[in-house]
C-alpha cells in the first residue's frame, strides 16, 4: 500500500513538473493590440471582410495585412473606423513603425 501511494505521488509530482514547464515554455503570445481593436468593430461577425471573423479581421489588421480598413461593411466611420486609426497611430508596433493600414 505505501509503495503503491509513493510510486502515485512521484507519478502525479513528476507529470506537474512537466505541465509547469509546458505551460512556461509553449506560452503563445498574442498582441494585446488585437483585442482593443476586436472591441472596437461592430463585432457582427459577419465575414462580409473577407475573414471569418471580426478577431480574424482585428488580427490582419494589427498586423497590417488587411489594407483598407473600410473593409468592415457594418462599420461606420465616426464611430468605428477612427478610433482604430488613432488608436494604432498611438500604439505603434513593438518597433516603433505604423501601422500600415488605411481607411
Amino acid at each position: 500500500m505505501l509503495n503503491a501511494t509513493l510510486v502515485i505521488g512521484g507519478l502525479g509530482l513528476l507529470l506537474g513538473l512537466g505541465l509547469a514547464l509546458a505551460a512556461k515554455y509553449l506560452e503563445v503570445f498574442e498582441d494585446e493590440r488585437i483585442a482593443e481593436v476586436e472591441k472596437m468593430l461592430p463585432n457582427y461577425n459577419c465575414g462580409a471582410c473577407g475573414t471569418p471573423g471580426c478577431h480574424a479581421f482585428a488580427t490582419e489588421i494589427v498586423t497590417g495585412k488587411a489594407g483598407k480598413i473600410s473593409r468592415c461593411k457594418p462599420g461606420k466611420p465616426d464611430k468605428h473606423y477612427n478610433p482604430i486609426l488613432e488608436y494604432l497611430k498611438n500604439h505603434p508596433n513593438p518597433d516603433g513603425t505604423p501601422v500600415d493600414i488605411k481607411l
